[in-house]
């Protein structure tokens, strides 16, 4: 198993210089099909409990506060995992890494199948609960193998004027996998009669095949099949702090010691992860919200308010993939295009808290989408090129540490908290702090930026 996970050796037969140019579109080609489909397959398991929480609770008898224990145990876990699991993914093979992940999690998700299929049947409902939080906090650890490698793979495989462009599309996989789950879920409630347990069966069973598909098309760096690093081949490598050309893809230095030098003394990595925890709580105060503040507050039906979750998602890829591509076009300046969509994100958030028409409503929510994961994914993106590439899942997992743990829970716990003391208002005022915040962190970032060796391009 740990042999599987190594870094691939450096290929000893090299690709043929007229050969170079082709092999690499090949290679980048599926290792871009690798990581999409990669990561929308840890999607489909990881919202399975999400989505069909209203069903299992009318099966099984699960409360509502027994159904947030158990999604309580994913999150926290989660958090966890990303800090520790996406730094194991820089001394791994990132392709191996994420397809490991997506196994573990596919089995123990068929493990949540058969605790519904035969547990609650002939357990008593506390020994059942147990068994999901038990199976949900370990799946937790499994999903924090997925975003690391697959940012480390577009570090590797693309030089900084493209990345933005095929960051943005990976990115899109978020959004993407809601959507896939729900697929599955319907086509296996019609498939087995909308039994519970066939509907985790099914979710398994895609994300193995998933499995299957990103160790046959994916690849590990350039080196492990004969090709020069990125680098050298498109003639857009970054630099060191001394001025060196950086092309280093894997280092003699220890976890801990990767962890301390480019992660905590580095105080771009801090505003960047602070950035990205702000426009999480704006992310989830927004999205957790939108059936109990449209319907309590703007009068929509509770039916369409649950529909605009999903349009919320939905209508947010054309826009990431658009702005990730004109920061390439502006040679990689993703502050300023980020400084954009937070000011616009700003104004939106005036008009979602004070407008009364549906349509215009309904209109900001779909623009707010963009403006929220565009610079989402680009602060994602600039974390990873702020660091060596043999640091790429360190950052990944340092900053998905502070959204999820803070960002996700702030914007949940918090504003729930608040909403009930003092009314809507206060979550008003949370979200515009958050947004204020990311907007003062990202004009120091832009400054940083420019003087950032590693950054820019040479």
């Amino acid at each position: 198993m740990f042999k599987f996970l190594k870094p691939a050796p450096t290929a000893t037969k090299k690709v043929p210089k007229e050969k170079i140019k082709s092999s690499y579109l090949w290679h980048q080609t599926g290792v871009l099909l690798a990581i999409v489909i990669g990561y929308i397959g840890y999607y489909i398991i990881r919202l399975i409990f999400t989505t069909e929480q209203k069903s299992i609770s009318q099966t099984y008898g699960l409360s509502t506060a027994q159904l947030g224990l158990v999604m309580s145990c994913f999150g926290v876990g989660y958090a966890i995992s990303k800090l520790f699991l996406g730094a194991l993914s820089d001394k791994s093979n990132p392709n191996h890494y994420l397809a490991t992940g997506l196994i573990i999690s596919a089995i123990l998700n068929f493990g949540l199948g058969l605790n519904f299929a035969f547990f609650f049947k002939i357990n008593n409902r506390t020994v059942s609960l147990v068994i999901i939080m038990a199976l949900m906090l370990v799946m937790s650890m499994a999903q924090g193998m997925g975003a690391a490698p697959c940012q480390k793979l577009v570090q590797l495989w693309w030089g900084k004027k493209h990345r933005g462009t095929v960051y943005s599309v990976w990115s899109s996989a978020h959004n993407a996998g809601a959507a896939a789950c729900v697929a599955v879920i319907q086509l296996a409630t019609w498939l087995f009669h909308s039994s519970i347990p066939m509907v985790f069966y099914t979710g398994s069973i895609v994300a193995l095949l998933i499995a299957a598909f990103v160790l046959i098309t994916g690849s590990d760096r350039p080196a492990s099949v004969g090709l020069p690093p990125i680098a050298e081949h498109d003639g857009d490598a970054p630099t060191t702090e001394e001025g060196k050309i950086d092309q280093e893809e894997i280092t003699s230095l220890s976890l801990p010691q990767i962890f301390v030098k480019y992660i905590l003394k580095n105080k771009l990595v801090w505003a960047i992860t602070l950035t990205s925890m702000s426009l999480y709580l704006v992310r989830y105060g927004i999205m957790s919200w939108i059936p109990s503040y449209l319907t309590d507050v703007k009068g929509f039906s509770d039916s369409f308010a649950k529909w605009l979750i999903g349009i919320f998602e939905i209508a947010a890829v054309p826009g990431v993939i658009i702005l990730g591509a004109v920061s390439d076009l502006l040679k990689g300046r993703r502050a300023a295009v980020c400084i954009a969509c937070v000011v616009g994100l700003i104004a939106c958030l005036s008009i979602y808290f004070f407008a009364t028409n549906h349509t215009l409503i309904v209109v900001i929510l779909m623009l707010m989408g963009t403006l929220i994961y565009a610079p989402l994914t680009l602060v994602g993106l600039m974390v990873n090129e702020a660091v060596p590439k043999f640091a790429v899942g360190s950052s990944t997992g340092f900053m998905g540490f502070f959204q999820y743990l803070f960002g996700e829970t702030l914007a949940t716990a918090l504003i729930g908290i608040l909403v009930s003391k003092f009314g809507w208002l206060a979550s008003n005022v949370v979200l515009y702090s958050a947004a204020g915040l990311a907007l003062l962190l990202l004009i120091y970032i832009m400054f940083k930026e420019k003087s950032n060796p590693r950054m820019q391009s040479k």
